[in-house]
């Protein structure tokens, strides 16, 4: 079976680094806040080009608690792709806001900056920029509309570890960006892990503040919180798979590449643009076709292992029914029956490629 992803084998790669990290923490009891937490903070901070870190529990904290700390009106409008998780959408509405959906881009599905215009109105006050799949989203356009309408921008970075927009990391473009570091991702923790990235400094001691009960000092709470904090174990962790990050991002890319080599002439499958300014880290490789669900079958049954991202987009969900946006004319509403993504990872081998390509090329003849 070739494996859509393989965890067990990144452990075994790097399982003397990680097991002396985890019998450090334990050794010291170290367990919440201290200088495991500290360390991967400041390390993640540099490695994103932003000011200030703040490890929180998991990614949708991350979202809501960054959310929360730009202190919008009650009800505030914000645009959210409708093809992305759905943690991008929730947390809108759990801080108390309206989420407004638009269209994402056709070639490599981040937002789309025409739909985006579209759907600014008076109560607009924030547009969250995903970074799907690992591309980068057009930065310069979206800073440009937001200036323009006085917005704040989010930038949910769950599956961008490391990408790049015109060669400055993502995360600090905006106002703040978050980071997901669920073990699936291409920087994942041995549990849930989050962080908050941002270059103000304000910002990042609310963040710190909500994440933390309200407090910077011990029982001196200023503002009711919350319970989210970054636990000393995953923050260890977390700090020596960071040293191997690029070299696991390079590997993807070559992934990415041999496929954008090898299947362009495959009829019937439609395969992702990778813009000249963006650095695509590859969280996922996603191709498009609409016999989606028989080409999947055919892999199954021919040992490989596929996934689906994501198989109903966010407008057309039963938690989403009341906005009346399933009927747009979305391009994320029409092409959700037809996406499939594809094996991909440092832990895949030439032959293994060779094989899936061999899979592809095999079921169109």
């Amino acid at each position: 079976m070739v494996k859509f992803l393989d965890l067990k084998s990144q452990y075994e790669s790097i399982k003397d680094e990680i097991d002396e990290a985890i019998q450090n923490v334990l050794s010291e009891t170290a367990f919440v806040g201290g200088k495991y937490v500290k360390q991967f903070e400041e390390e993640f901070a540099r490695y994103h080009q932003a000011e200030y870190c703040i490890g929180v529990g998991n990614g949708t904290d991350a979202l809501e608690i960054a959310i929360e700390a730009l202190d919008l009106p009650q009800y505030s409008e914000i645009v959210v792709p409708a093809n992305s998780f759905i943690a991008s959408s929730e947390a809108v509405t759990r801080c108390g806001h309206k989420v407004v959906f638009c269209d994402c881009n056709k070639d490599n599905y981040t937002i789309s900056i025409k739909s985006l215009k579209s759907k600014i109105t008076p109560n607009t006050k924030a547009v969250l920029a995903v970074h799907l799949y690992g591309h980068p989203c057009d930065m310069d356009e979206i800073l440009r509309v937001a200036k323009e309408h006085n917005l704040k921008v989010i930038e949910d970075c769950a599956q961008a570890h490391g990408a790049e927009y015109k060669g400055k990391k993502v995360g600090s473009f905006g106002d703040v960006g978050t980071f997901s570091f669920y073990p699936g991702k291409n920087l994942g923790a041995y549990g849930d892990a989050g962080a908050i990235v941002t270059n103000n400094g304000e910002l990042a001691k609310k963040c710190k503040m909500i994440a933390n009960h309200g407090r910077i000092e011990k029982y001196n709470h200023e503002f009711e919180g919350r319970n989210s904090r970054l636990d000393g174990l995953q923050a260890a962790i977390l700090s020596v798979k960071l040293k191997h990050l690029d070299k696991w991002t390079e590997a993807r890319i070559k992934v990415a590449d041999y496929y954008l080599e090898h299947l362009k002439e495959v009829e019937n499958i439609v395969l992702p643009k990778r813009e000249n300014w963006a650095k695509q880290v590859y969280h996922l490789f996603v191709i498009r076709t609409n016999k989606r669900d028989e080409l999947r079958q055919f892999l199954k049954d021919n040992g490989i292992q596929s996934g689906i991202h994501y198989p109903i987009a966010l407008p057309r969900l039963k938690a989403y029914e009341y906005t009346g946006q399933a009927s747009e004319d979305f391009f994320a509403n029409k092409s959700d029956a037809e996406l499939l993504s594809l094996p991909i990872g440092e832990h895949l081998t030439e032959t293994e490629l060779n094989k899936i390509v061999g899979v592809l090329i095999k079921w169109r003849q």
